[in-house]
């Protein structure tokens, strides 16, 4: 099993500087929250002192002479000190917010322009995880740890300073044991805190666990591989036992050491007062004050403790936060594209030329970022604007690479690709993604009503627009037989959805966009013979008159293409219509005359 470790490493200041950037818009309100920390510290150091009073002048002189105005002065500091805590609470609060939303609205912008190639080697839970935790804790360690360790250091060298000051004696036998309480604390704190994170860890993978178990029912059912879950959960459970356990262990060594030591000092405190006391030396109010100064100044201590605890352990937090910022997107405008034609969040659109959709690659290889082999290598094709490209090879061939090179969703290792005759690196991506309609085999709808699905497309379209994208591409068929019709929710991914529904919304989104160049990838091949035909028909409108590549494994389906490109190792080894490669009798009539006889296997099967 391994584990994300969030340990406690050295504290390095420089993960600290590059994000306080989020911090100083909002350094006002911090400094102002601490200012009403230290009054509240300094009002809570007040209170054994109106202790002290009232048992002095009030219980030992057993008089109540002069008690209105002790009452009205001691209302007036306890108001004072809700109301500092309502108003510091209120400013934490807005700091907390507006800092984590602030670090979620960059990194949002940020994912927007990284490249494709950084979500196939990401997973989503460790976006999500940056997104969402990392920004939350340190947007509530701004807002409250740090204020928390500013009051806990006023309150505790105010309460040394009051003591001192009430009877340096007493006061020196509680700074003989606090030193000691200080380390049992720090030191338990920290393994506490350390355990407490890895059983939160080892409670994520087992709620994963369960998902995984739930999600994979019926293929755990259908593989016979129930008693291997079942093992490997036990195994699961067992670790997240042991944790526990430990942590509980910790828990139960901790506080009766605080308690014991708390006792102690509070016994040394009676003890060593009392007899002062009974000599007159001091006087019981003194005393009073003293033992609340002494009691209360655990708690402080505690915090301090625990909150440079979490401050360390935040650091790691930072890292990967600051780690998602700086990461360069593989694919980037130059500067001087950006300038001209904007960029993914601010386009200047005014300044982008039509496309035509003439598509040439010049000498082209290739090969992945993480890889180390060419997959395209002096790669040469020359595609005329308004052509129809069927591309077809066996898996690992190249084809979605070729067609990733189009999409710029990588950019060649050497050579160049044109567009309109211009190399598409000297435009913006954005110029080229809006002019590009891509159909995926399993595409992706957003939550949301069928009509919305539709209007990515074109977020300006009207509803006339929307209704006839659909019809062209027979999503009416879909929703006449819903009750809601175009209003009907599709679902997380669209999942309410068969997938030639989904796709037949897809196919409407892509012709309300009206794309110069469109991409169709495996479009049909997981669905129903009746659906694929009106997948055929929306396909068939969007190919009139627009540069089009369709990566198939149905051969059936491209006998119609104006060109046939067949790819294999990286290189076409042959190209024509359906016509000219099967005269040929080469690698494509092989492929064909293979795949026709096992589709009417299957039909005499049925």
């Amino acid at each position: 099993m391994v584990y994300e470790e969030e340990g406690y490493k050295s504290f390095n200041i420089k993960p600290w500087l590059k994000i306080s950037r989020f911090f100083r818009p909002y350094l006002g309100k911090v400094i102002g929250i601490m200012l009403l920390m230290f009054l509240s510290a300094v009002l809570d150091l007040s209170i054994p002192l109106f202790q002290k009073y009232a048992v002095d002048n009030f219980i030992v002189k057993a008089t109540t002479e002069g008690l209105n105005k002790y009452i009205l002065l001691y209302a007036t500091v306890l108001v004072t000190l809700t109301l500092s805590i309502i108003v510091f609470a209120r400013m934490a609060i807005e700091v907390e917010m507006h800092i984590g939303m602030d670090l979620r609205n960059e990194i949002f912008v940020h994912l927007q322009n990284l490249s494709l190639a950084y979500y196939n080697t990401t997973p989503v839970g460790y976006i999500l995880a940056r997104v969402l935790n990392d920004t939350n804790k340190i947007g509530t360690m701004i807002a409250w740890g740090l204020v928390d360790v500013f009051w806990s250091f006023a309150y505790v060298v105010g309460a040394f300073i009051a003591m001192f000051l009430l009877n340096a004696k007493l006061a020196i036998i509680v700074m003989i044991v606090v030193p000691f309480m200080a380390f049992i604390t720090v030191y338990f704190q920290k393994k506490i805190l350390y355990t407490g994170r890895k059983l939160r860890k080892m409670n994520s993978i087992i709620t994963g666990s369960f998902n995984e178990g739930i999600m994979g029912a019926r293929t755990s059912k259908t593989l016979v591989i129930e008693d291997e879950n079942l093992k490997e959960f036990k195994k699961i459970s067992r670790g997240m036992e042991s944790t526990a356990v430990r942590l509980a262990g910790l828990n139960a060594i901790y506080i009766p050491i605080i308690v014991f030591f708390g006792s102690l000092l509070t016994a040394l405190v009676l003890a060593r007062g009392g007899k002062l006391a009974m000599e007159q030396i001091i006087q019981i109010g003194t005393l009073s004050a003293f033992l609340s100064y002494a009691i209360n100044i655990f708690e402080p201590i505690q915090h301090v403790a625990r909150t440079f605890s979490e401050i360390i352990s935040l650091q790691a937090n930072i890292e990967r936060v600051i780690d998602l910022l700086e990461r360069e997107p593989l694919i980037k405008d130059r500067d001087s594209v950006v300038e001209k034609y904007g960029d993914n969040i601010h386009p200047k659109r005014e300044n982008w030329e039509e496309i035509v959709g003439e598509i040439e690659f010049k000498n082209v290889s290739f090969k992945y970022p993480d890889g180390t082999e060419m997959v395209l290598e002096n790669f040469n094709l020359h595609i005329p604007a308004g052509t129809n490209v069927a591309i077809v090879g066996e898996t690992g061939a190249g084809k979605s690479t070729i067609v990733n090179l189009i999409c710029r969703f990588f950019e060649p290792t050497e050579g160049e690709i044109l567009i309109d005759g211009k190399d598409y690196r000297e435009r913006s991506q954005l110029w080229l993604h809006s002019n590009i309609g891509y159909v995926l085999q399993n595409p992706h709808l957003f939550s949301g009503t069928i009509r919305e699905n539709i209007r990515y497309g074109k977020l300006d379209a009207t509803e006339d627009e929307i209704m006839e994208a659909a019809k062209i591409a027979s999503v009416d068929t879909i929703v006449n037989n819903l009750e809601k019709g175009y209003d009907t929710q599709v679902g997380e991914g669209g999942d309410r959805l068969s997938t030639g529904e989904k796709q037949l919304i897809s196919i409407a989104r892509a012709i309300l966009a009206n794309p110069k160049i469109f991409i169709l990838d495996e479009a049909t091949s997981s669905v129903d013979t009746q659906t694929e035909e009106l997948i055929q028909k929306g396909i068939e409108y969007l190919l009139k008159g627009r540069t089009s590549f369709i990566i198939a494994h149905r051969l059936s389906t491209i006998k119609r293409a104006d060109i046939i490109l067949v790819v294999r190792d990286g290189k076409i080894i042959e190209r024509g219509t359906h016509k000219d490669l099967i005269s040929k009798k080469g690698y494509y009539y092989d492929l064909y005359t293979k795949q026709f006889e096992e589709e009417k296997t299957l039909e005499l099967l049925k």
